[in-house]
């Protein structure tokens, strides 16, 4: 009896060595389907177990393969805050058990406005650690430089090439960072870096990109862009050029957290906490100390209503406080809301100091752990970095043939 089903082939490496499993799996099906008996009953009962085995690893493979991936990523310049913590690399820990994740440090975003060159590397570094010492796990996600890979800045400038001037111009973080820098200040990357942006996600073929509501514009513009791209160079147009033809990009979606996507200052409740914000009062750095932290709840912007609540218009500083109690202690909306709702503000801040102080001690000593070890921090870079290249130089092997340059 000849045997239809051809060797698997796998993408994932680790897999490689158990082909004949997988193999087995496929020959042992089309065995049963043409024999409920016989040649199948005496192979089931030889190699019964290597069967369920193959089965067993065919489905880990399977869900491994077709995972959506999802890539993010945050600027090394400052020093994280609870909002970047907060509003995503919280959110990642949830994520990298479910998807295929991609999570860099944007080094490159990081000189689009006047910056430390000399501190600019130990941040970068900083920033790494911190992801792992939050909970980013590099045996489940890609953690790595953007600028190890070098595929960011060569897709950025064929992306350029098809981005209409108009839709940077109405990019409204652009207006308000050029407008607070002044125009000697301000040079053509803060215009065009909502183009890398669009390159850090289309290089990795993203199904979701986990954004706040003050990044939904620059998400709209990478699929704007990712379909335009798709228009002029794929499909029948690429096929005619030795390529596969279809879409050369995937058009990502964008995945907003439900809580937490944008944690407010401490001393202005209608905005965000931010890195370039000049008061460090206004808010809570993953490694400040304790005392640091209790002065700074101290000292926060409160009003003069009675109780606590949520989701009052009037009352922005105490929304954002009770978010934040909500999400370093894990509980719900309505138990923070029942616990809270006749508490003073005094007594409430005390509540919230502990909560901060109790959650980011654990990240602050394994933080310490991870610095003090320079060798395994390269390694995670160096691992994350080769991953990434992978993927990414499919990709802008694929645009590069698609918009006609001749191949190497």
């Amino acid at each position: 009896m000849r045997l239809k089903y051809p060797l698997l082939p796998l993408s994932c490496s680790v897999f490689a060595h158990n082909h004949h499993l997988i193999h087995t799996a496929f020959q042992l099906a089309d065995l049963k389907k043409s024999s409920s008996n016989g040649p199948f009953a005496i192979l089931s009962f030889q190699y019964g177990h290597l069967f369920c085995s193959s089965l067993r690893l065919f489905h880990q493979v399977t869900r491994i393969k077709f995972r959506k991936r999802i890539v993010s990523g945050v600027q090394p310049t400052g020093l994280i805050h609870l909002g970047n913590y907060l509003g995503a690399i919280k959110n990642w820990i949830r994520l990298q058990d479910t998807y295929e994740t991609f999570f860099f440090i944007v080094d490159l975003h990081a000189i689009t406005l006047p910056y430390d060159a000399q501190q600019l590397p130990r941040s970068t570094r900083d920033t790494a650690a911190i992801y792992l010492a939050c909970g980013v796990d590099p045996s489940k996600a890609s953690v790595f430089v953007q600028s190890h890979v070098r595929a960011h800045v060569e897709l950025m400038w064929l992306l350029s090439s098809a981005t209409p001037i108009g839709w940077l111009n109405r990019m409204i973080q652009f207006k308000e960072k050029s407008r607070k820098a002044g125009d000697e200040n301000v040079g053509v990357a803060l215009l065009t870096y909502p183009v890398l942006m669009a390159a850090d996600i289309l290089l990795y073929q993203s199904d979701f990109v986990p954004v706040g509501e003050d990044q939904k514009q620059h998400l709209e513009l990478t699929r704007e862009l990712a379909e335009r791209v798709n228009y002029l160079y794929g499909g029948r147009k690429w096929k005619k050029l030795g390529g596969r033809g279809g879409s050369i990009f995937k058009v990502p979606e964008p995945l907003i957290p439900p809580a937490g996507a944008r944690i407010m200052s401490l001393t202005d409740g209608l905005s965000k906490m931010s890195k370039s914000a000049p008061s460090d009062q206004s808010r809570i750095n993953l490694l400040d100390s304790k005392d640091v932290i209790a002065n700074k709840i101290k000292r926060c912007k409160t009003d003069s209503f009675p109780g606590m609540e949520f989701d009052n218009p009037e009352r922005p500083e105490c929304n954002n406080l009770l978010s934040i109690y909500q999400l370093v202690t894990g509980k719900t909306k309505q138990e923070v809301a029942e616990e809270c709702r006749d508490m003073n503000w005094g007594t409430f801040k005390l509540v919230l100091t502990d909560a901060l102080v109790d959650h980011l001690h654990p990240i602050q000593v394994r933080y310490e752990e991870i610095v003090s070890d320079a060798s395994y921090l390269d390694g995670v870079l160096a691992e994350g970095a080769r991953k990434a290249a992978d993927v990414a130089d499919v990709t802008v092997n694929n645009v590069y043939q698609a918009m006609g340059f001749l191949r190497r």
